[in-house]
């Protein structure tokens, strides 16, 4: 089963396909990932890719293509895909259904993570992390059990990513809106999206993906 994982940075879209792999045995394809792969194992499309990357220019949808191709004949007879960060386009929308039919596959489902965006400023923003060992925590939602001493490794630095500010996470919002808006028609069309609330509970947002791939 193939699927569109949609959702604004900080939704939990990261987690949510970490737990398909995990639960469902699907392979999350992340268009930037696959990229940096190809280029570093230095695959046919790899070094194409890497040329134009080179050059400063924007990778085509024709070598992104190539590359979903590529990661699709390696994948497992009968293992699903979770296609996040693609398609961003119309022009992709077409690339990615000739992709598929090709191959005898058939997108499932375009599921959207719904997010309230004053509460998601509010989630990001309180994000900060452990400088020596990562551990997450959160200025409401979960803080050290002893005040400036981490948990899991007792160090007491911490630091927090430069991008998560209220500025940067509206203008990610709105970015994902602009790219977001052209796609879902198509798949509306086709009675294929399907929306969850991405602020309600880890747990509960994978229940609700979960009942949809299994309805």
């Amino acid at each position: 089963m193939d699927i569109i994982l949609l959702g604004p940075p900080g939704a939990g879209k990261g987690t949510q396909a970490q737990r398909l792999v995990e639960r469902k045995g699907m392979r999350q394809l992340s268009t930037g990932d696959m990229l940096r792969a190809a280029v570093k194992a230095g695959t046919p499309v790899g070094l194409k890719a890497k040329a134009v990357m080179d050059r400063g220019e924007l990778v085509s949808d024709e070598i992104v293509s190539a590359l979903i191709g590529e990661e699709l004949d390696a994948m497992a007879a009968g293992q699903g895909a979770i296609f996040d960060g693609y398609p961003r386009t119309a022009n992709q929308a077409a690339s990615l259904d000739a992709i598929l039919e090709k191959r005898g596959r058939v997108l499932a489902h375009v599921i959207e993570l719904e997010v309230n965006e004053d509460a998601l400023v509010a989630r990001i923003c309180g994000r900060y992390t452990c400088a020596n060992c990562g551990k997450g925590y959160h200025d409401t939602f979960e803080q050290p059990a002893v005040a400036g001493k981490c948990d899991k490794c007792g160090a007491h630095e911490f630091k927090r990513r430069p991008d998560d500010n209220e500025e940067t996470v509206r203008t990610r919002m709105a970015e994902y809106r602009a790219k977001t808006a052209p796609i879902l028609p198509i798949y509306e069309a086709r009675g294929i999206v399907s929306r969850v609330d991405g602020m309600a509970d880890i747990d509960d947002v994978t229940a609700s993906i979960e009942a949809t791939i299994n309805g």
